[in-house]
């Protein structure tokens, strides 16, 4: 499954970079810092940054989710644990 959506989408990608080749100038504003590259390298490594900077924003967002259910499931722990020692302390039913 992977290979059917990743085949395409790299095949797209090396077309997009093998069509883009033109040299583009990046500049750093407040240095004077600037640095010489192919279109294509530009726009995807701004994509794979924007990539990866949403993946920590939605790993980040899933870290809390995750401590409260980590707090929900041993909160269901201690109350299963008193039902059953409640349980154990009922005096057993008469025969019907």
């Amino acid at each position: 499954m992977r290979l059917v959506i990743g085949l395409p989408l790299l095949l797209l990608m090396v077309v997009f970079a093998l069509s883009n080749r033109a040299a583009v100038t990046l500049g750093l504003w407040p240095t004077d810092f600037s640095l010489e590259v192919p279109l294509s390298l530009a726009i995807l490594a701004a994509m794979a940054i924007a990539f990866l900077m949403g993946g920590f924003l939605v790993w980040f967002s899933v870290l809390a989710q995750r401590s409260r259910a980590r707090r929900a499931e041993q909160a269901v722990r201690l109350l299963e644990a008193e039902v059953q020692s409640l349980k154990a302390r009922l005096p057993p039913l008469p025969p019907a």
